[in-house]
């Protein structure tokens, strides 16, 4: 399989690569190409960033969750699905940070599994000469990687061309792009890190300006060449999705508005795959919604709306449902929304109070990173003794009424929702109502979205 591809890494956060992926997948785009975005590392909010500015869902390539054949496969399907042109895969941190001293779950590991060429994004604020000496060790520390790089935050011509020259006097690594320095970050972050405004037409503006950027400033043709460099793919056998559903297909909301909208699109693809019917709510107005069987509260950024939520009509929908013992999967967010109130430094606001603890916004992380669970007890998603992984990040922590209920997973590793006898746990059940902190990408779970599908048709009103 031909396949051009490219990963854009750098060499920590703040380096400037979500800013040159987004710009890139926008300047390929409107020139024609079918761009398929890809994400390393979980993440919602630059994959959500990144199906803006291409016009389709960014996939999630993540080490963690999948094998390599794995994470290979998912990759070639992903670009097949989308009849992409190129892909250009976002990696996380720096290119060879991962979970240990060996580098496990990398960028770098990314791109080899791949077999992608890397384009470098080297923040060169104050640096010149410095600047040849940390690519040519980037390109020396693990063979087997193919370099390019975008020289980025350079200020002035004069830098620029003394940066250039270093670069191609001592390493052989081309120079793809010389990228000005910014006045200031256009892209709005909060505490999980770039964050989307309400405005689509200001979004826009953001993506088109980084668009521009990359135009005026890169060798595209030069960049292209690059990512066709990569060998060929091998073409995957087809593999069997879920048994058909016989019967009519189970419709299965899911909440997409500016308060709750962490969804891995792989996750809405399982649900579908395994026979739902999925349908789009929002908790920010009053159109009513209709009969569902199912219930998906992603996550996202319940506090910045909780009084809007606290005055929703549609938390008594979402109480009916529970009461009525329809199938709610909450993660994170939506497991605030679940919670009896919503505690911030502006006040309590009352949530749908279906669980027996309340949620207490804090200024510092209280769960962030990879996650391992075992299933502990039955529930209509998870069988009874499965392992699997997923992660957390949020700033919220879970204020308990009364006893410590029990929970139906233990985290192996994570924070969980409380810890008890050294032990941490997630995952509570309110009847058929789910809900924890961590979240879980659906290809790394296969057992997740037929159940929620089987729970969600049996016994259908």
């Amino acid at each position: 399989m031909e396949q051009r591809r490219l990963v854009i890494s750098g060499l920590s956060g703040g380096s400037g690569k979500t800013l040159a992926s987004i710009g890139l997948s926008r300047l390929l785009s409107s020139r024609g190409l079918a761009v398929q975005a890809c994400k390393k590392g979980p993440d919602y909010i630059d994959s959500a960033w990144l199906a803006l500015a291409t016009g389709r869902p960014a996939a999630c390539l993540d080490p963690y969750f999948l094998s390599d054949d794995g994470l290979l496969g998912h990759f070639i399907r992903s670009c097949a699905g989308s009849q992409a042109d190129i892909a250009l895969i976002e990696g996380n941190r720096g290119l060879f940070d991962g979970r240990d001293v060996q580098g496990s779950c990398s960028t770098a590991h990314v791109a080899r599994v791949l077999s992608a060429p890397v384009l470098i994004t080297l923040n060169c604020a104050k640096m010149t000469r410095t600047a040849a000496a940390v690519i040519a060790g980037l390109a020396a520390f693990e063979p087997g990687l193919r370099l390019g790089v975008l020289l980025n935050n350079t200020a002035g011509q004069r830098h620029a061309t003394m940066l250039r020259r270093c670069v191609e006097e001592y390493t052989d690594v081309p120079v793809l792009g010389i990228l000005p320095r910014m006045g200031a970050n256009p892209l709005p972050e909060r505490h999980l890190g770039l964050t989307m405004p309400g405005a689509a037409r200001e979004r826009e503006a953001m993506i088109e300006k980084l668009s521009g950027m990359i135009a005026d400033n890169c060798d595209v043709p030069a960049i292209l060449g690059f990512a066709g460099s990569a060998p060929p793919l091998p073409d995957l056998p087809a593999v069997s999705g879920p048994a058909p559903h016989e019967g009519a297909r189970p419709v299965i909301g899911y909440v997409r508005d500016d308060a709750l909208w962490f969804y891995y699109q792989e996750n809405l693809d399982a649900l579908t795959a395994a026979g739902a019917r999925l349908v789009q709510l929002s908790l920010l107005d009053e159109h009513p919604w209709p009969a569902l069987d199912g219930l998906y509260l992603g996550g996202g950024y319940p506090e910045l709306f909780a009084r809007e939520i606290s005055a929703s009509p549609h938390l008594a929908d979402i109480r009916s449902l529970s009461l009525a013992c329809r199938p709610i999967y909450a993660e994170c967010g939506g497991m605030m929304i679940l919670s009896r109130s919503l505690r911030l430094d502006s006040g309590t606001f009352p949530m749908a109070g279906l669980l027996p603890l309340s949620v207490q916004f804090c200024p510092s992380p209280q769960g962030l990173g990879y996650v391992s669970v075992r299933t502990t007890a039955p529930n209509p998603f998870h069988p009874a003794g499965s392992a699997w992984r997923g992660h957390e990040f949020h700033y919220s922590r879970c204020i308990w009424t009364g006893r410590l209920p029990d929970c139906c997973l233990d985290v192996l590793s994570g924070k969980g929702m409380y810890e008890k006898d050294g032990r941490r746990f997630d995952g509570l059940l309110q009847r058929s109502t789910f809900a924890c902190w961590t979240h879980l990408f659906a290809p790394a779970v296969p057992h997740w979205a037929p159940n929620f599908v089987k729970a969600a048709t049996r016994d259908r009103r």
